[in-house]
């Protein structure tokens, strides 16, 4: 008798649309959308201008758009992601 797989359910709270603000809609769109889509977006652009850190993949170096959305610091963790989307949204 094969066991049946436990099927994971998304969070609710993470599946909700929230408002970026103008800092934040800079660089993934001004509409409502999820925090997973808008993660994925930051990550899309953080590659399409080839800003990850090449020797620690784990940084992020900003340029203009992401400074202002990472509180003015010229690099972060991709950690801290999480934190500064939470600050830009509404």
């Amino acid at each position: 008798m094969a066991k049946k797989a436990a099927t994971r359910k998304a969070n609710p709270a993470l599946m909700k649309p929230v408002q970026p603000d103008a800092v934040l809609a800079a660089v993934v769109g001004s509409t409502a959308q999820p925090r997973s889509e808008i993660t994925k977006k930051i990550w899309d652009y953080i590659k399409k201008h080839g800003l990850q850190d090449s020797k620690n993949k784990r940084n992020i170096n900003a340029d203009d758009k992401l400074k202002a959305l990472f509180g003015g610091s010229d690099s972060a963790s991709m950690f801290e992601l999480a934190k500064f989307v939470s600050a830009h949204v509404k």
